[in-house]
């Protein structure tokens, strides 16, 4: 039988650390939280490996649980702390709703697919962790507005709806691009200006609710 206490250290040694992924609290977190716990049944064994593992979803919204490495980067970016207001769109089983709260943070987790919703709630610590049902693309504003924002997938055009979600200063990390030109991205809001830098390059599969219209140019 797996060890997975062991996999979790693995993964935190040999694909986190060599990653640039340095933050002491992170680290932590993903050392801590369960990722076996947040996956379908059945794929346990594949919960640590360097790829992005698929959670089901939708015809044509499918969705899928980041690789370690790619995760911890985007989570770094983000700077949760204790009492940051975060927002996790397309929250798949929740496990990016558990490690920013194991974080500090205050967590919505926003995920479209019913099955999964309830997946979600029936994992993460309802105290620390709300889960909605409701459209990725629409946010939620009413819990809002946000310090984080990170979203579980590829968007192909600038998710505006939840960049207004956030609060002055507010961050929000997402893969953003088409293919292999995609990149990791975060925007930083400055009043009603939004700055993005991209981060690194990064690989995921697409959420449909944010793919650009058919002969739109990015």
């Amino acid at each position: 039988m797996l060890d997975y206490a062991q996999a979790r250290r693995l993964m935190v040694d040999c694909q986190l650390r060599t990653f640039d992924v340095n933050d002491i609290a992170v680290l932590d977190a993903f050392d801590a939280v369960p990722r076996e716990h947040f996956v379908p049944p059945g794929s346990e064994p594949f919960a640590y490996i360097d790829q992005a593992l698929p959670l089901g979803g939708a015809e044509g919204d499918a969705r899928h649980l980041p690789a370690p490495m790619l995760h911890a980067r985007m989570i770094q970016a983000l700077r949760i702390g204790s009492g940051t207001r975060a927002l996790d769109v397309g929250t798949g089983y929740g496990y990016a709703a558990a490690l920013m709260a194991r974080l500090g943070g205050r967590v919505t987790a926003l995920e479209s697919v019913p099955a999964l919703a309830q997946a979600a709630r029936e994992r993460v610590d309802g105290a620390r962790v709300d889960v909605t049902e409701g459209p990725l693309a629409e946010g939620c504003p009413s819990s809002g507005p946000y310090d984080a924002i990170l979203i579980n997938g590829r968007v192909e055009v600038r998710p505006q709806a939840l960049l207004d979600q956030l609060k002055d200063a507010g961050r929000l990390v997402c893969v953003l691009g088409r293919d292999r030109a995609a990149k990791a991205t975060i925007f930083v809001r400055a009043g009603d200006a939004f700055g993005a830098r991209p981060l690194f390059d990064a690989a995921l599969p697409a959420l449909s609710a944010f793919r650009e219209a058919a002969g739109f140019a990015f």
